[in-house]
């Protein structure tokens, strides 16, 4: 028998019966979760995020639900209700194999916390949260020495299903604690929300970082995302270390990875070697300085890669610009860039070496050690912070200055750090119309002399004008004199003073004409040469035809191998020694007159005391015959060493080629009775081998 169709009425009544059962089923099922007791799921919610998370998490309060729709979702997914759970008294433990205070074993804790569940992600076993609200939190941050910490939310349990994700963050009244084995960090932040178009939360910070005092404030937005495709999260902050101020202002996106800073950072401080507390960073003593550019890094599992770009800025009265780049690798962090200054002042690389002066130690908070009367500076190198990192860092200067001109430009360098070895190569200068070429390697990593720096330096000037030296002494501009020289050291120590008090090896240098006054010494400092010429000739302009000098060095002792200084008015026999190590001075000048002097002129000259408080006097109990004798008899040691400084110089019209080529001979006394040869000067000669024996 066939079927016959169902009424119309009858159909339009199981469609209605079952479309009202798929709405009440849902409705019913709303109606009992949102009047259920949801504190009988807190072990199971518990359980799960635990699970999630990697360590424990308690909700020790009321859990209360509200459905909403969620605004930002598309299709049908719009129209579904989210569950809104509100906690209170939360609490999160930390995971294993980090170090907890016993009291506080708690890595955060909350009075109360609202969030969203996804319902969609939890049928694939994940704990979707797109917004945590905290009230009140308080954040423990630990770190122990073996870097494990707290903060990174790894899967602990590689055999649960169950999968956590964070979206974004709400911050509100709390208290973030930080310690850090690793960078010896004890630090406390207070953070509160304010009313601000770009910011939403403010805080203070205060604390020790690096084992260093630290404080700080700053503001940042209110909402902190942490996905890679989200809205920048706005950051603005200062901090203070002592006396280094650093400040920032720009934007971070997925702040646990750090996947893309990007802000101006403004610093300065006493000294560049005091950013090392604050960051980490081993960089040179400076006078004070300061610099802004921008500075945009990345955290990456590898190590964070850092680049400060375009900036300037002031250290002391020097000017600074251009790039550099910091990467965190292992063994030792990397630093690179190109530094580069229109105008460097010369008294600001003091601090460099330790040479600069009490209020500028005092300043940078240098240790006031250097003892009374020294000259040569003791501060130590601090070469235990070389282990930390290797440097690849190229620095020019257009022009160098001092307080009295002084006309160096170009200066070009190039610095590597590498394995605790520190080189300058090259260390290059123009200077006043020539050349200053030389350099630098020093080995702190104690492997050739455990606890101190092995160090070697090459040095050759060529061609320095006198006149352009001195450019603002109005009688050195007629003089057509210039300055050869060269230097091989090497030495072991861990300062200025302990290097060259132990250093061996030669210095020659070579003056080829001139003039030379009391005035001129003491513009170039000389206050022993100075004095000097005062018991010579008085304090007027002597015609400098020739000064060649070599001296030997051996443990820090200059012993003389050929010194001589021509003038128009006298020949001078340097010989003696001068001590590195005590500073100590040892020299005797003597005196061979070109024409008829007084007494005095003829007699030895002592150069005796210290570098800070040099002793000449002249001896007057020797007779001029006796003085005169002694010179006629002294051996005079071969210039062949200083050759080549003369061939550096202007050829065959050198003075100085004349003077070493008769210096170089055995001395002669003339027949007795036979009148003494007339000035060398004015015979177009310089026999300065040949002395006559004084009557």
């Amino acid at each position: 028998m066939p079927h016959l169709p169902l009424p119309k009425s009858r159909r339009a009544k199981i469609v209605l019966a079952t479309a009202g059962l798929l709405v009440a089923v849902p409705a019913v099922a709303i109606v009992v979760l949102m009047n259920a007791d949801w504190n009988r799921a807190r072990p199971w919610l518990s359980a799960r995020t635990s699970e999630a998370l990697g360590r424990p998490l308690a909700i020790e309060g009321d859990l209360t639900l509200a459905w909403r729709q969620e605004g930002n979702q598309r299709g049908w997914r719009g129209y579904l209700p989210w569950p809104h759970l509100r906690a209170r008294d939360v609490r999160m433990g930390n995971p294993a194999g980090v170090p907890v205070d016993p009291a506080h074993p708690q890595s955060a804790t909350v009075s109360q916390l609202a969030f969203s569940l996804d319902p969609l992600a939890l049928f694939e076993k994940k704990i979707v949260i797109p917004e945590l609200r905290f009230d009140a939190p308080q954040l423990r941050l630990l770190r122990g020495k073996d870097g494990k910490n707290n903060w990174t939310f790894e899967k602990k349990n590689p055999d649960s299903p169950w999968h956590f994700e964070l979206q974004s963050v709400v911050f509100s009244k709390g208290t973030v604690y930080l310690e850090d084995a690793i960078t010896q960090s004890d630090m406390r932040a207070d953070v509160d929300t304010i009313n601000d178009a770009r910011y939403g939360i403010q805080w203070t910070l205060a604390g020790t970082y690096r084992g260093a005092p630290i404080k700080g404030s700053g503001k940042a937005g209110g909402v902190l995302s942490l996905q890679q495709q989200s809205t920048p999260f706005p950051l603005q902050a200062e901090m203070h270390s002592a006396g280094t101020t650093l400040a920032i202002e720009g934007t971070l996106t997925r702040p646990t990875r750090l996947a893309a800073l990007d802000v101006l950072l403004k610093i300065s401080g006493p000294s560049m070697a005091q950013l090392y507390a604050l960051t980490g960073v081993l960089l040179p003593e400076t006078p004070p300085f300061s610099a802004q550019g921008r500075l945009t890094g990345v955290l990456r599992r590898g190590g964070s890669d850092w680049t400060y770009d375009k900036f300037t800025g002031k250290v002391g009265s020097s000017d600074i610009s251009g790039s550099a780049r910091y990467l965190e690798r292992k063994p030792r962090n990397v630093l690179t860039g190109n530094v580069h200054s229109k105008l460097l002042h010369l008294n600001d690389l003091g601090p460099l070496v330790g040479a600069d002066n009490r209020a500028s130690k005092t300043q940078r908070g240098a240790q006031l050690n250097q003892p009374a009367g020294r000259v040569l500076p003791i501060e130590t190198f601090r070469t235990e912070r070389w282990t930390s990192l290797d440097a690849d860092v190229r620095y020019t200067a257009d022009t160098i200055t001092r307080d009295a001109n002084l006309p160096i430009s170009e200066v070009d360098t190039h610095i590597v750090l590498k394995d605790s070895v520190l080189s300058l190569n090259p260390l290059n200068f123009n200077i006043a119309g020539g050349t200053l070429v030389s350099q630098i390697r020093m080995d702190g990593s104690g492997k050739t002399v455990p606890g101190r720096i092995a160090a070697e330096m090459k040095a050759s000037a060529r061609r320095m004008q006198i006149k352009q030296l001195f450019p603002n002494l109005k009688p050195l501009q007629a003089s057509v004199g210039q300055i050869n020289g060269d230097a091989a050291l090497t030495a072991t120590g861990n300062s200025v003073a302990s290097l060259l008090g132990n250093s061996n090896g030669e210095v020659k240098a070579l003056i080829n004409g001139g003039s030379v006054s009391k005035l001129l010494l003491e513009e170039m400092g000389l206050n022993i040469g100075s004095v000097v010429l005062a018991k010579l000739s008085g304090d007027k302009q002597v015609k400098l035809n020739c000064m060649a000098a070599s001296f030997g060095v051996t443990h820090g002792l200059m012993q003389t191998r050929q010194f001589i200084v021509d003038t128009d008015d006298a020949t001078l026999h340097v010989d003696g020694t001068i001590n590195l190590e005590n500073e100590k001075l040892d020299l005797t000048l003597q005196p061979d007159s070109k024409g008829v002097r007084i007494f005095s002129l003829r007699a030895p000259i002592y150069v005796k005391g210290t570098f800070s408080d040099p002793d000449v006097s002249i001896d007057k109990g020797v007779v001029a015959l006796r003085a005169g004798g002694a010179l006629a008899l002294a051996a005079v040691a071969p210039f062949a060493a200083l050759l080549p400084l003369v061939n550096a110089g202007p050829g065959e019209q050198s003075e100085c080629a004349v003077l070493l080529n008769q210096a170089g001979r055995k001395p002669v006394a003339p027949p007795p009775g036979k009148q003494r040869a007339r000035s060398p000067a004015k015979t177009g000669a310089h026999k300065t081998g040949e002395r006559a024996i004084p009557r």
